[in-house]
């Protein structure tokens, strides 16, 4: 399945320095640089669920070092420590609808087995879902309050079916068994509609409909399109879903369960990514994707004509929830240059409340950059978006080294929103040009379908002249210039340093994929709905594909890389096995190549706490600080490696 697996985000840049007089004013303000430890002080808070009464909302916040559960007065005040866990981060899913308890969740250090916990109101903490290797899901709570959904793999670990538990004893019953590899998409309030949806490549989808009582299921889309389920209306007579049938990006349409009527509910330039009605169905929630930033319009369900939202000025509403009487909205509000803060509006009072700083307070905002959406032409004259960093101290007279960074997926896309880590290296004098590679989502369906079948090939061109449109920039030092990527981006950068191995200068590999024959065949079981879907798009290992795929795989042609790797991994990764980063730091290592192998036995697929976080991105910068900017220049052949 495409879908960007770090969720490596990125934010709008207004910011270029082009005249004279501006770069002037660059050079001669003192730029203070700040640790990793001082820029890792930040807050990471997420999700807001209100409580019955809507005096506090249930958050995650990693502010202890990891992931643990908050509660936070909705007018604002001090958060309450609800979970105090030091090993694995635990997550806030809900409030329980008409009590204090808290729906949690919490996998295995990262190795994607999640179960789900209760928190009830002595304080003890309950496993629900505590099926050894079973993954469960929370999906949303019932109409009348007494249940909730959950999603669960227990029966078959390939397929998970639906079951609804009892509040009251956390009894379960299965409610729809799912033997056709289906995914469940989103459930009617009367419990008569299932939407779901059956994978045809990593593009499209068919949407059905269940019917509980005929046991009749009806296919939504006649012809091949990517289609999404987004929910019911509050009477259950009208179901919306997103597709991109006969363009190129998804627009909200609605079935009417009763006449089967098919109409265009609202379209724009860029792809609806998302809608959803609020508990009562007074506010239709629309998101859309426009050039990678998310854009957030609340509807009345009755005009639908938007309503007024807070004015934010340079920062935008990135994220909302409503509490169950509609007359509270939590919102996550944000910038390229700022992690978003959580505020709380009440649609009756107007008040507006901020919850949090999240940002530390020893970083000053105008010693961080705005990022810029810029656009090159690739080598067959393709337009590729990226989103472009250049530090505050960079000017003609003051070139800078720079990466390239490519994100996640295959199929996923860097987004304009706040990263630590890039902000970090900009701040000590590295720009950043993430590259939104052909086969990237977000800039309609031919442009994502154009890297299936050439992985490491065509979007691996795609880089290098990103790469060639950074040394074209006069702020930029064209002779230092790396590539940095997860997971399928740290597969870019494997297949950079193999496959063009004089275009970069320094890679940085963050656990990415270098033998795709073995990863493909590992597919994790729960994965069984989408595997079809990336063998059309990458290839069958099992099959005479199995050769393209030896091909594009650096782990087969290790000697050709000549220039100084980092790898970072962690061993609890289903995705992406310790193995890969092994064999591919062993095989670089015989050419006499510097190799820096930096490993975490607690993190899974990307690194989530914060200790760990300090650790890798501190290697990083002192590696490019030694390779790129060749600032306390290694001896030849040298190799560096150590197990964190």
């Amino acid at each position: 399945m495409k879908t960007n697996f770090l969720g490596l985000c990125l934010l709008i840049l207004m910011f270029s320095c082009k005249d004279n007089k501006t770069d002037k004013v660059m050079v001669d303000r003192e730029i203070k640089q700040y640790t990793i430890e001082q820029f890792m002080d930040n807050e990471a808070v997420n999700g807001g669920s209100f409580s019955a009464d809507n005096s506090s909302l249930l958050v995650s916040s990693n502010r202890s070092g990891i992931y643990n559960v908050y509660t936070i007065p909705v007018k604002g005040g001090e958060m309450n420590a609800i979970t105090t866990s030091d090993s694995t981060s635990i997550f806030a899913e809900s409030y329980f609808p008409n009590s204090n308890r808290m729906l949690l969740s919490a996998d295995g250090n990262g190795d994607e087995i999640n179960h789900l916990f209760v928190r009830e109101l002595d304080g003890t903490i309950k496993d629900i879902t505590p099926e050894k290797g079973a993954v469960s899901f929370f999906y949303e709570w019932s109409k009348d309050d007494n249940y909730l959904y959950v999603g669960s793999n227990k029966r078959d670990p390939k397929f998970f079916d639906v079951y609804k538990m009892s509040i009251t004893d956390y009894s379960s019953e299965m409610i729809y068994q799912n033997n056709d590899g289906l995914n469940f998409e989103v459930i009617s309030s009367d419990e008569n509609y299932f939407a779901l949806s059956k994978s045809l490549n990593t593009n499209d989808s068919d949407l059905f409909l269940y019917d509980a009582k005929t046991k009749e299921t009806i296919k939504i889309n006649e012809n091949q399109s990517k289609n999404t389920a987004q929910d019911f209306s509050d009477d259950n007579s009208t179901f919306y879903y997103t597709t991109d049938d006969g363009g190129e990006f998804s627009y909200l349409m609605s079935y009417n369960l009763q006449t089967k009527e098919q109409l265009k509910v609202l379209e724009k330039s860029w792809d609806i990514s998302g809608s959803r009605f609020t508990s009562e169905g007074k506010y239709m929630v629309v998101y859309a994707n426009e050039d990678g930033k998310n854009v957030i319009d609340i509807l009345d369900s009755k005009t639908m004509n938007p309503i007024d939202l807070p004015d934010f000025k340079d920062k935008s509403i990135t994220s909302v929830s409503f509490s169950n009487d509609e007359k509270w909205m939590r919102m996550y509000v944000g910038g390229s240059n700022s992690p978003s803060d959580l505020y709380t509006y009440n649609f009756e009072t107007k008040e507006q409340h901020k919850l949090t700083n999240v940002l530390n307070d020893a970083i000053d905002v105008e010693d961080l950059v705005t990022a810029k959406v810029i656009r090159f032409k690739s080598f067959d004259g393709v337009e590729i978006p990226a989103i472009y960093y250049l530090p505050l101290q960079a000017s003609v007279t003051n070139k800078v080294p720079a990466m390239v960074w490519v994100h996640g997926g295959p199929g996923g896309q860097t987004r304009q929103g706040f990263s630590s880590l890039i902000q970090y290296l900009v701040n000590h004098g590295y720009a950043v040009l993430a590259v939104n590679n052909r086969g990237s989502s977000g800039y309609g369906k031919t442009f994502y379908k154009m890297d299936d079948r050439n992985h490491g090939e065509k979007d691996l061109q795609d880089c290098v002249e990103g790469k060639n449109w950074l040394a074209s920039q006069t702020e930029i030092d064209n002779s230092k210039i790396g590539i940095i990527g997860g997971s399928y981006g740290g597969y870019m950068t494997m297949a950079a340093l193999t496959y063009t191995p004089e275009e970069f200068d320094v890679g940085v590999n963050l656990f990415g994929v270098t033998n795709w024959i073995r990863t493909l065949k590992s597919i994790p079981p729960y994965w069984e709905s989408y595997r079809e879907s990336l063998y059309l798009e990458l290839g069958d290992p099992f099959s005479v594909d199995s050769v393209r795929l030896k091909r594009i795989s650096p782990l087969f042609h290790t000697d050709k890389v000549t220039k100084p790797l980092i790898v970072l991994q962690g061993t609890q990764d289903p995705r992406v096995l310790q193995i890969e980063s092994d064999e591919i730091v062993a095989g670089v290592r015989k050419n006499s190549v510097p190799v820096e192998y930096v490993l975490f036995e607690d993190e899974g697929h990307g690194f989530v706490k914060k200790e760990n976080q300090i650790e890798a991105y501190s290697r990083i910068l002192k590696f490019l600080d030694k390779y790129l900017k060749k600032e306390n220049t290694p001896i030849e052949g040298e190799t560096e490696g150590s197990k964190i």
